[in-house]
């Protein structure tokens, strides 16, 4: 069976050189106006850039949508007024619940279909990463066909019963993840100055911390706004990350000693102590040597780290199991696991954290900062103010602009180290 993509952009053209060099038959298109640099950029492969939706459906007997979600409900209106019948189509959308609604509307009762989700960006080769399959509607003699086409990713592929459980999931593994190095992004150019300048933020916990922020703000800002705004499960979750934030703050500056250690062992108990790890997700030696930029000269302060302790509670809160979350989990997750999972592990850490929250002033400044910013990005995802979110994106990133490039590449090769072929 031919093989047409519909959207040619980094996800797109990723799964297109994929399928291709697995042999398989691939054209695809994407907006008439980009059509040219594709052919240039896809010359000497086996990939053929069509003009138009018309053109693939014409030739594919199996199309896979990578498409924004803003543009998903049209261009599967134009999809399903041409495809020919019987074809398989694999939606390749993040937020499941709009792409389902696009296809029933729009496709014909008999076409069959299979919704996926690579659990990474464009910046990592798919082998070894995770690929969340959902069989929506698709015959027995089908479904095996388009696992052979989604094996050419080289990725692990977990199936998934529906696609709300997806969403769900994804939820808290992506759009709350996001929400809080985007606000340490925000948190750190609001302050005016740069963490990795900082010896409060030259720690292992908080290295990792930044590569990950500087990763996301080196992304596209559409692909976080979708995952936030659209998925009809991350409102609760965002709000509840924020909450925790905020009430974990009053604590600290109230000085309540027995309030703070109270929350923070009460959300221990449920997530960690409940759940044991026999295995740690990150190697803790390795953990303490990782910078942005070389070795520390200056010796690290104790950091309140906010932004964990407000993840720990909100789990506790909205009575999620991280773990459970591992089998759909993106690297930005297990990341974020990982060093959660670091710091409540290590009793004199969290101690010397909870100590730092109460008695450090200075530290307060920072956590303000951060505080403010969670509640600005949760009120922007409340308020679905794509624009606002956009301009609060674009300018952090802005502002982080020289380092991004670097950060994007050493938050690979921490990717690759601690995910290595689990992600």
């Amino acid at each position: 069976m031919k093989i047409g993509i519909i959207g040619l952009g980094d996800m797109g053209k990723l799964y297109a050189k994929a399928f291709a060099a697995a042999g398989m038959d691939v054209c695809g298109c994407d907006l008439y106006e980009n059509v040219k640099t594709l052919n240039k950029e896809l010359i000497g492969s086996s990939i053929s850039v069509l003009d138009s939706i018309k053109d693939v459906t014409e030739q594919a007997q199996v199309i896979v949508f990578s498409v924004g979600i803003d543009q998903l409900q049209s261009v599967v209106e134009q999809v399903g007024k041409v495809i020919q019948p019987h074809s398989l189509v694999i939606g390749q959308c993040a937020v499941k619940t709009i792409e389902i609604e696009a296809f029933e509307r729009y496709l014909p009762e008999e076409t069959q279909i299979v919704s996926c989700h690579s659990l990474h960006g464009p910046y990592l080769s798919s082998k070894g990463q995770s690929l969340a399959v959902i069989r929506y509607r698709c015959s027995d003699e089908t479904f095996p066909k388009a696992i052979e086409i989604l094996e050419a990713l080289g990725s692990k592929i977990i199936e998934i019963e529906n696609y709300k459980h997806h969403d769900q999931m994804m939820a808290d593994t992506q759009a709350v993840t996001h929400l809080g190095f985007l606000s340490m992004g925000t948190a750190w150019k609001n302050a005016g100055f740069f963490p990795w300048e900082n010896e409060a933020y030259f720690g292992g916990l908080d290295s990792v911390k930044i590569l990950l922020m500087l990763r996301i703000y080196a992304g596209r800002c559409h692909v976080y706004s979708d995952l936030a705004i659209r998925n009809p499960w991350a409102k609760r979750q965002v709000s509840q990350y924020a909450l925790s934030a905020s009430e974990l703050f009053k604590l600290m500056i109230q000085e309540d000693e027995k309030g703070l250690r109270d929350r923070v062992m009460q959300a221990k108990r449920v997530i960690f102590d409940k759940n044991p790890q026999k295995k740690k997700l990150l190697d803790q030696k390795t953990l303490e040597k990782i910078h942005l930029s070389g070795p520390r000269k200056l010796k690290s302060k104790p950091n309140s780290h906010l932004s964990l302790l407000a993840m720990v509670d909100a789990w506790s809160k909205l009575e999620i199991n991280p773990y459970q979350h591992l089998i759909c989990q993106t690297p930005l997750y297990r990341l974020r696991l990982g060093i959660v999972e670091h710091l409540y592990s290590d009793d004199e850490l969290l101690e010397q954290t909870v100590n730092t929250a109460l008695c450090d002033r200075k530290i307060r400044g920072d956590d303000l900062e951060f505080h403010t910013a969670v509640s600005n990005w949760s009120s922007l995802i409340e308020n679905e103010d794509t624009q606002a979110y956009q301009k609060c994106f674009e300018e952090t990133k802005i502002f982080f602009r020289e380092r991004l490039e670097e950060g994007l590449k050493k938050s690979n090769e921490l990717i690759k180290k601690f995910c290595s072929g689990s992600d």
